[in-house]
């Protein structure tokens, strides 16, 4: 049975989605965070939201599971600025999805 969702990264980033039922997993350094990771992977959560910033320190771990229909991991801002690879991951699954870049082609429709 799925817990829901889960929310990892640092905790200035994160602690406020525990005020609306989030399960939040803060991490100070990249060992504890990977042991968490896959933890959180086990089943036990159907989306896990992780911080750009953390994404960057365990993009291999993210990579073994992000074939798997669950969980949906999805990258988010922290409080420390957006790095765009939040928005990268959502292209590269719409296009992965349809075959082409739907939502960031930069053409004009008339």
């Amino acid at each position: 049975m799925s817990k829901g969702i889960a929310v990892i990264g640092d905790r200035d980033s994160i602690y406020g989605f525990a005020s609306i039922g989030f399960n939040i997993f803060p991490v100070s350094n990249t060992e504890d965070g990977i042991k968490t990771f896959k933890n959180l992977c086990k089943g036990e959560y159907a989306v896990i939201y992780v911080t750009e910033a953390f994404a960057a320190e365990i993009e291999e771990e993210i990579e073994k599971v992000s074939e798997n229909l669950y969980p949906a991991i999805i990258l988010i801002p922290g409080v420390y600025g957006n790095t765009g690879k939040g928005v990268l991951s959502v292209r590269k699954s719409v296009e992965k999805a349809v075959g082409s870049d739907i939502l960031f082609s930069g053409g004009t429709q008339d």
